[in-house]
This record gives C-alpha cells, sequence and structure tokens, in this order.
C-alpha cells in the first residue's frame, strides 16, 4: 500500500506560458486548504532537484495576488541534466540525474510531485516513474499542441495578442496598399496561425502541416489586387515550410524562425508590392493571461492535486469536451497534437476564400498569372548578363 501523502513539490518547467502562476495558485490552494498538505515550490524545473536543492515553503499566503501574473513565480528551464542524449543515433537518457533528483526527493520528505510543463516535461516525468517518483502533469504550451487534450492555457492569450497584431496590420496595409506578414509561434503544429488567421482576417494562412509554393502565394496576393483589394494579410507560423523545403532557422542564433522575412521578401520580389513582417516571438509568451487561461490553469491545477489524493499517478489532466480528466503521461509524451488538413477550421477558412499557400495555380485569375509571369520575365532579363 502506498505511504499517505502529506508533502508535495511542484515545478514549471519548459517555456513559460500565461497561466503558469494561476496552476501554482490552484495547486497551493487546494492542498492546504482541501486536504492539509504542505507544499514545496521547486525553483528552475527539474534542475531544482539536484544537488543543492532550489526550492521554498509555499502557503496560500504566498500565492495572494498571482492569478493575473505572466510568467512564474517558481521559474523555468528547458530540461538541462534531463534532456534525451544521441548514443549511435538513437535519444537515450543518462540516467543519474533521475537518481539524484529521486534520492533528493526522499530526502527532503516529497510525497509525489505536480509537474507543470509540456510534451517533453511529461516525458521527463514519466521516466522518473522508473525510478519510484509518484507525479502527475499538468499540460503547458502556448502553441496548444499538447497531445491529447483540446486545449492547454496559455494559447488564448498567445491567440488574442496575434489576432490583435492582425487588427492593427489591416489598417496600415490598408493605408499603404502593402502586403503585411505577421510570424507566430507555431514549429510543428499551426494552431495559432490558424485560429488568429481566421479571427483576425488574414488573406493568407501558412501552417507547418501545408507545405506550401510560394508562387500560389504571390498568386493570391496578385488575385486580390485584381479584384480590387490593394492589400494583403499573411499570417505564417515559425514552422511553415515550402513544398520540398526546410523549415528556416536563424544563421545568428540558431534558432527557428525567419520564415516571415523570407515571404515577404519573395512576395515583394514576384510581385512588386511593397512588402513588410513583423515576428511577435515571445510578446506572445508574456503578460497578463486572458481570463480564459485563468480558469483553464486553475482548473487543471485544483484537477492535479485531487488526482494524487485519490491515489492517481503518472497521470496528466486534459480538457475534453469541456470536461477535466487525465491520460497517461505515456500516452502524451513526446507527441504533438497536430492540425489535420482537413480540419473543420481549414475548410472554412478555405471556404471564406483563405488561402494555404498549396492552391493549383490554374485554379488563380488568369489576369494576376499574366502579371507575375510579366513580373518574372523583367526578373530574368535584369539577371541575365547577356543583356549587359
Amino acid at each position: 500500500m502506498a505511504a499517505p501523502i502529506r508533502r508535495i513539490g511542484m515545478l514549471t518547467s519548459g517555456g513559460d506560458a500565461p497561466g503558469l502562476n494561476a496552476v501554482i495558485r490552484a495547486v497551493v490552494k487546494t492542498a492546504e486548504i482541501e486536504y492539509g498538505w504542505k507544499v514545496i515550490g521547486i525553483e528552475d524545473g527539474f534542475e531544482g532537484l539536484l544537488t543543492p536543492p532550489h526550492i521554498r515553503n509555499m502557503g496560500v499566503e504566498d500565492v495572494r495576488g498571482i492569478l493575473s501574473r505572466g510568467g512564474t513565480i517558481l521559474g523555468t528551464t528547458n530540461k538541462g541534466h534531463f534532456r534525451t542524449i544521441d548514443v549511435g543515433g538513437r535519444p537515450q537518457r543518462d540516467p543519474a540525474p533521475y537518481k539524484e533528483l529521486a534520492q533528493n526527493m526522499r530526502r527532503m520528505g516529497l510525497d509525489a510531485l505536480v509537474i507543470i510543463g509540456g510534451e517533453g516535461s511529461q516525458g521527463i516525468a514519466s521516466e522518473l516513474a522508473k525510478f519510484g517518483v509518484r507525479a502527475v502533469g499538468v499540460p503547458k504550451t502556448i502553441d496548444n499542441d499538447l497531445y491529447g487534450s483540446d486545449r492547454t492555457f496559455g494559447f488564448d492569450t498567445a491567440l488574442t495578442v496575434a489576432t490583435e497584431a492582425l487588427d492593427r496590420l489591416h489598417t496600415t496595409a490598408a493605408s499603404h496598399d502593402r502586403v503585411m506578414v505577421l510570424e507566430v509561434m507555431g514549429r510543428d503544429a499551426g494552431w495559432i496561425a490558424l485560429h488568429s488567421g481566421l479571427g483576425g482576417g488574414a488573406d493568407i494562412i501558412l501552417i507547418p502541416e501545408i507545405p506550401f509554393s510560394i508562387e500560389a502565394v504571390a498568386s493570391k496576393v496578385m488575385s486580390r489586387d485584381f479584384q480590387g483589394s490593394n492589400f494583403s494579410i499573411i499570417v505564417c507560423a515559425e514552422g511553415a515550410l515550402e513544398k520540398g523545403g526546410q523549415q528556416i532557422y536563424q544563421s545568428s542564433t540558431g534558432t527557428l524562425g525567419g520564415i516571415g522575412s523570407y515571404v515577404a521578401t519573395e512576395v515583394a520580389r514576384r510581385t512588386g508590392k511593397d512588402s513588410r513582417v513583423v515576428v511577435l516571438g515571445h510578446l506572445q509568451r508574456g503578460g497578463e493571461p486572458t481570463p480564459y487561461d485563468r480558469i483553464l490553469a486553475t482548473r487543471f491545477g485544483a484537477a492535479a492535486v485531487r488526482e494524487l489524493a485519490e491515489g492517481r499517478y503518472g497521470e496528466v489532466v486534459v480538457l475534453r469536451g469541456g470536461i477535466i480528466t487525465t491520460i497517461p503521461m505515456a500516452e502524451c509524451a513526446g507527441k504533438v497534437k497536430t492540425v489535420p488538413i482537413d480540419d473543420e477550421m481549414v475548410r472554412t477558412a478555405r471556404g471564406l476564400g483563405i488561402s494555404f499557400g498549396d492552391e493549383d495555380l490554374t485554379e488563380m485569375l488568369p489576369e494576376a498569372l499574366a502579371e507575375l509571369e510579366a513580373i518574372a520575365n523583367d526578373l530574368q532579363a535584369d539577371d541575365d548578363p547577356s543583356e549587359d
């Protein structure tokens, strides 16, 4: 029979997301008020449980006023010593930090962990079960791409920021007859781009799940011109890629990003239109969470404590059909929930005339294609040294 729970630890891991503090608050208040447990806050993710541990006692007074605050009062890191390493082409984990973490937990009298993080963090949590660590996971990602959950907290805030940016870009695009490209987060899944594109009235949405051709994007822009709309709004996920191409990384930092600049440059070159790019980047992560994210995060935090109280470990709390339930950590670890190419929202967007950059060029306006061909011929002539 498992030992009763009297003292739990809690940590936030991976990238920050609006709503983390709401989860922390819910865990502390539910554990203390409903069950009389002590809560220990672990700083800087899983690293905070290595020697020497970075921890602090947390009671109701310590979480007062943090519901609406962005970021995480516990700090966070991306995997650190717990990341997978490549051994002979196969990803493996070094067991040493896992053993050390489990030993430190026993030494501190921690009976269980609440782990707030994305698919990578839940993978670490799942591995910790092999070393006797009892844990419940809370899903966290602004990309809304955690497998098994209809929605994750932080997504609504990121979506709100992106949609507001599109609203603002509309006015300047219309004023100058420009093409405005907004690059949003979304490495492997285009949920932010898709939702904000629909909510913000974009004309073109580029997502990782649907590789695009720059010719189709330029054709859509030119077709809008011939139809009397002299500006276009393009929203693209940072992980969007051309057909047959690769995702774009910044040479200076090695981080993903730059697709927006590429699209703006190529559209300007192929259409002759003034094109600009705005990269939202970490603005989507920062600031106060929306009311929806505060509520969802609170529900997740309270549910995680109840799972521990009922003796269910190795589970992740998720939202399905509007109800908070759980799935095994192993089920979501390392998996990404991508946008189905026949998703209802994708079909809705196509029905509204929004392009995903994968359309057949024969479907475009003949006048637009003729104009694009003329511009292309001029560019070729300018580049041909025999014309000098």
